[in-house]
């Protein structure tokens, strides 16, 4: 840890709101893997015509959680059970803080008995080990940063496989039938002569497997997998449109972590370090607040609700039990096109533009937040947005009241107040208006109908 904390940090600037706006980093990179193997169109169609190869290497961090105490720590810091979390399964875990509201989530996953693996952003990572470090737990911890911060090289490959074909592509690559693995298990097959461990998780809603092992076999994996995939139409998908898959399944990967207020959460933030994810994340988009809890989200805001179990403590136990009913729910935006490509259309005119909306994705800052309006009352927030090829349409997963209803046309206000904030990614533009269809999450039909209950 850096000796400069969080805390540090907060109170050299006066408001956490003002240091996130202006921090001069821009959107979560996903580095290393190359923009576009063939062209991000037809990489998207391929996760859902085809198949498609996502190197996933990269941009997470792993923490790596051994003991007999590992169990008894992920439950003091999440909000879910751990009732029948065996070896060779999956979990999302997600983390509050004392008053409920969303620190970070990621996937954990039970590798060996009293070895389980912290996979995704790193704020959730950074809570669960710092309950490790000050608390009265038998664990150690291995940290595998991801590649934009990690100056010893990653440990491990990891790669998915998706889309209808991608079970031809694995077994293929197998070289025989797979093994029945059932959804969110782990299972073991061989890729490339190497031994492989694969998790059954859709991530774009339609079959496959995520796949990692030693970085070192990672290339000779990778191979296989694409020789097998020729006649599978199976594509490799670049870093350009890698995130936007979330567009079409619902996954909301970017909520602002709620550690930046109170006073039981001040150790927290002396512990953090004034350099890492919480300090450097910039805040972005047309919605204002002086109060950074006003970005915090809740386990239900972002369809975590199910998540939620009272069959131990943990840390916001308590107050997930009095908060209220939720107020507000998780959606997908579909922008209009007309007012989509207005706002594109004034970059070939001299005079004020529009904020730029770069496609595939269109996020400009770690943690976005734009206006949404209805008969000119806020009604909710944007929080992450992108055009999907499949769907011929700009998207955004947002946060709207309760009360507006599905198929309702509201207005997202684009651009950032005053010109633009002080963020290098920022240029000089004007706010405008986009009108939006209030949507389904998942947006794609073939992802609803894979996450149905069976």
């Amino acid at each position: 840890m850096s000796s400069k904390s969080l805390e540090d940090l907060i109170q050299s600037v006066g408001n956490p709101v003002d240091l996130a706006r202006n921090s001069q980093i821009g959107p979560y990179v996903y580095p290393a893997v190359p923009a576009e193997f063939s062209n991000w169109r037809d990489e998207q169609h391929a996760w859902r015509n085809t198949s498609a190869l996502f190197d996933q290497s990269h941009h997470m961090t792993d923490l790596t959680i051994k003991g007999p105490d590992v169990i008894r720590l992920l439950e003091a810091t999440g909000i879910n059970t751990f009732k029948s979390f065996g070896v060779d399964k999956a979990k999302q875990f997600t983390a509050v803080n004392y008053d409920g509201y969303v620190i970070g989530d990621a996937i954990l996953f039970h590798l060996e008995e009293n070895v389980i693996s912290l996979v995704g952003r790193p704020s959730a990572h950074n809570w669960v080990q710092y309950h490790a470090e000050t608390g009265d737990y038998d664990v150690t911890l291995h940290r595998d940063e991801r590649t934009a911060v990690n100056k010893e090289g990653r440990k491990l490959y990891r790669f998915q496989v998706q889309g209808p074909t991608a079970m031809q592509v694995l077994e293929k690559a197998n070289g025989g039938p797979l093994p029945e693995i059932k959804f969110f298990n782990m299972g073991r097959i061989t890729i490339g002569g190497h031994e492989v461990r694969a998790l059954h998780h859709g991530m774009s809603g339609v079959p496959g497997l995520e796949l990692f092992g030693p970085i070192a076999e990672g290339e000779d994996v990778r191979a296989a997998l694409i020789e097998a995939g020729a006649e599978f139409g199976l594509k490799q998908v670049g870093a350009r449109v890698y995130a936007t898959n979330t567009l079409e399944s619902g996954w909301i990967p970017c909520p602002l972590p709620a550690v930046f207020t109170g006073d039981d959460m001040k150790a927290y933030r002396e512990w953090l370090p004034a350099n890492g994810y919480e300090g450097t994340g910039s805040l972005g988009g047309s919605y204002y607040s002086n109060d950074i809890s006003d970005y915090y989200l809740t386990p239900w805001e972002l369809g975590y609700g199910g998540f939620v179990k009272y069959d131990h403590d943990f840390t916001g136990r308590e107050a997930l039990e009095k908060m209220p009913e939720p107020t507000r729910r998780k959606v997908t935006l579909a922008w209009n096109g007309e007012d989509v490509a207005r706002a594109l259309g004034t970059l070939f005119t001299k005079g004020d533009r529009a904020k730029y909306i770069d496609i595939p994705l269109s996020n400009y800052s770690t943690w976005p937040n734009d206006k949404l309006l209805k008969e000119g009352k806020q009604v909710g927030v944007s929080t992450f947005s992108g055009y999907s090829s499949n769907e011929g349409s700009m998207l955004s997963l947002a946060v709207v009241d309760t009360d507006v209803e599905e198929g309702e046309e509201i207005t997202l206000v684009w651009g950032e107040e005053g010109g633009g904030s002080q963020k290098p990614v920022v240029e000089r533009h004007v706010q405008t208006e986009i009108r939006a269809i209030v949507s389904p999450v998942p947006y794609a039909e073939v992802v609803r109908a894979s996450y149905r209950p069976k």
